[in-house]
């Protein structure tokens, strides 16, 4: 990790990109699949160019072997609703045996009682729970094609569960993305919060993808949006673009198939710097195609797609302990 560290601020300060070390925190996609269609998600809108599939587990623990002695954090999400794949427990399972620390966002619509005894068994750390609202109706403003009674039946069997396991995990974190059509009901968020039982509540704020005139999604309270509203009556991002960026040096995201991305951001995966179904890690981390995109960021990072609407540096997330 120490070396990481040394790397991301030797290149701030002499403005090339050094790489030493491996990732210690990466993000594997269990699926591009999802049951829902939010409109701001390529996988709700289906509007991938990609293939959709499924993570399979003998590649998961290939590469989990080659990168566990460096890895502390696997995110188990990046497009589409991870409990779609069957084995996603499984493959949570094996994680933990390395002693990673995982974590997992989900829609809550297949947590079901089995399934959230075996999340439980499973080891997962951290459990994100996707509640937009607190009525149907409000709920389904974003949630396209969801249902709010099932979130929170999902979430009380992972609460019971938990409980009659005597299980320390996963932490459970209701989180609430705030857009102009729920804002009001935070505060009855976390009444409900507190009568199922989470650990926490997230209000995270949303990107949106058209946002330069305006968009019906953008709350009307600043503080939640990552836009801010001009004199001219434009919205602009509130991230300042720094060419640096921290993703780049301590994490990566591995999609279902295998394809090397830089960031979260890049959801069509449209940077692949690498192939691990024909490439070790270690081959990819400092090959030519990676260090083309740490200069080009070093250099202007403005000029990137895929940072024009990254929300580092304006994303303000409000946490609740309940």
């Amino acid at each position: 990790m120490g070396l990481v560290y040394l790397s991301f601020y030797l290149t701030k300060y002499l403005k090339k990109p050094i790489q030493l070390g491996k990732p210690f925190s990466i993000s594997f996609e269990p699926t591009t699949s999802c049951n829902l269609r939010c409109p701001e998600c390529p996988s709700g809108l289906r509007s991938f160019t990609r293939p959709i599939g499924m993570l399979e587990p003998d590649f998961f623990r290939k590469t989990i072997d080659e990168l566990s002695k460096e890895l502390i954090y696997l995110t188990f999400y990046f497009q589409g609703e991870p409990y779609l794949n069957k084995n996603f427990l499984e493959m949570v399972a094996y994680a933990r045996q390395k002693k990673i620390y995982t974590a997992t966002s989900t829609n809550a619509h297949y947590l079901t009682d089995a399934v959230s005894r075996q999340t439980i068994e499973s080891g997962l750390d951290r459990l994100i729970i996707s509640i937009d609202g607190t009525t149907q109706e409000t709920y389904q403003s974003y949630r396209v094609g969801g249902q709010l009674d099932k979130v929170i039946e999902g979430a009380k069997n992972i609460v019971h569960w938990k409980k009659e396991m005597q299980s320390k995990t996963p932490y459970i974190i209701f989180q609430f993305l705030v857009v102009k059509p729920n804002e009001h009901q935070i505060d009855e968020l976390k009444v409900l919060a507190k009568e199922i039982g989470v650990d926490e509540v997230i209000l995270k704020t949303a990107q949106v993808y058209d946002y330069k005139n305006g968009n019906e999604l953008i709350p009307e309270n600043e503080q939640y949006s990552r836009y801010r509203k001009k004199s001219d009556g434009t919205y602009s991002i509130k991230n300042t673009l720094e060419n640096s960026c921290w993703k780049l040096w301590h994490s990566c995201v591995i999609t279902w198939d295998g394809k090397v991305v830089p960031c979260c951001f890049d959801k069509d995966a449209q940077h692949q710097l690498g192939n691990l179904k024909t490439h070790t890690f270690s081959q990819i981390w400092n090959n030519d195609l990676y260090k083309d995109f740490r200069t080009k960021l070093v250099k202007g990072r403005k000029e990137i797609d895929i940072c024009t609407n990254c929300s580092e540096g304006c994303e303000v997330n409000f946490n609740y302990e309940v």
